[in-house]
């Protein structure tokens, strides 16, 4: 049934995607306001943080607990239907990515770089210096945010249940959201821990799902590298399993002048589609473990 209620989840996340609807960042952002206030010259704690997540994580595993001890598991899924809906999702990127892949086609690369200049994470604003460098950056980040938003809640789900999943996307949420900026870094190494081995499952998927023997030549060594960050690890990996330099816009801009228009469509088309397949890899997977009797 944990496998019904995480493909409902996603159906209806994507569908909700696609309207730009249901966003739960604000919803973070309005929580960890209303319990953020510190006193001076504590804004670097994290664990006031940690317990506005915590505790709800808690009570979570402790109520799907106590419905298995009672019989009633079936009663939680409702809950966790809705919950994974929440917890899911990155509305907002279609529009923006539309929009960036025509400014790219007529070459208005100043333009291209206004509409998803705040897409990007503050620390990445200013290294846009070339459309190479604007491309990678952008590339990057919606990698990392798709896998923080689906791939990274579906695998704690898998392995945690409801409880799990909600407290690695509030680990998420924490860093980038929590108020005083000097408690985030802290937030984004728990994150970077969070992350460590859903992204590096990730990084072998896309050697299933893309190009198998380019990902054998380069990407795998991501997979035997634990100091790499989760954004270096699943760049790395999407670079060595796309075909015609996907991820690579100096090379590609060297071998094909003619088609230079067309690689900032043609780069996110090929991202899209590697995550589509990996995430059906992922739902293959879990069949698996449910036909098993694993989950």
């Amino acid at each position: 049934m944990a496998l019904v209620v995480f493909l409902l989840a996603y159906l209806v996340r994507r569908k909700l995607d696609a309207a730009n609807a249901w966003s739960s960042e604000r919803l973070w952002r309005s929580v960890f306001h209303s319990g953020s206030s510190v006193r001076a010259g504590s804004e670097a704690a994290t664990w006031k943080g940690l317990i506005i997540i915590t505790v709800p994580a808690l009570l979570l595993a402790a109520g799907e607990w106590y419905l298995h001890v009672l019989g009633w598991r079936m009663a939680a899924y409702p809950l966790e239907f809705l919950l994974m809906v929440l917890l899911m999702g990155a509305p907002g990127w279609r529009p923006r990515l539309d929009v960036y892949r025509e400014s790219w086609a007529r070459g208005d690369m100043q333009a291209a770089w206004h509409h998803i200049r705040d897409s990007l994470p503050a620390d990445e604003q200013g290294t846009a210096a070339s459309p190479d460098e604007m491309h990678r950056v952008l590339s990057r980040t919606l990698m990392v945010s798709l896998f923080e938003r689906f791939f990274l809640i579906a695998f704690w789900f898998v392995v945690g249940g409801i409880a799990a999943a909600f407290f690695a996307r509030g680990v998420i949420a924490l860093r980038d959201h929590w108020p005083q900026t000097a408690a985030r870094p802290g937030f984004a190494a728990l994150a970077e821990v969070v992350n460590w081995l859903p992204s590096r499952l990730l990084s072998f998927t896309f050697g299933v799902a893309g190009d198998l023997a380019g990902w054998m030549k380069e990407g795998k060594r991501v997979l035997f590298d634990v100091a790499l960050k989760t954004d270096q690890v699943l760049m790395g990996a999407a670079s060595a399993a796309l075909t015609g330099y996907a991820l690579d816009p100096e090379r590609f801009s060297r071998i094909h002048p003619d088609e230079w228009a067309d690689f900032g469509g043609r780069s996110l088309d090929a991202i899209r589609d590697l995550l589509n397949r990996s995430m059906l890899v992922w739902i293959c997977v879990f069949a698996l473990l449910v036909i098993a009797g694993v989950m």
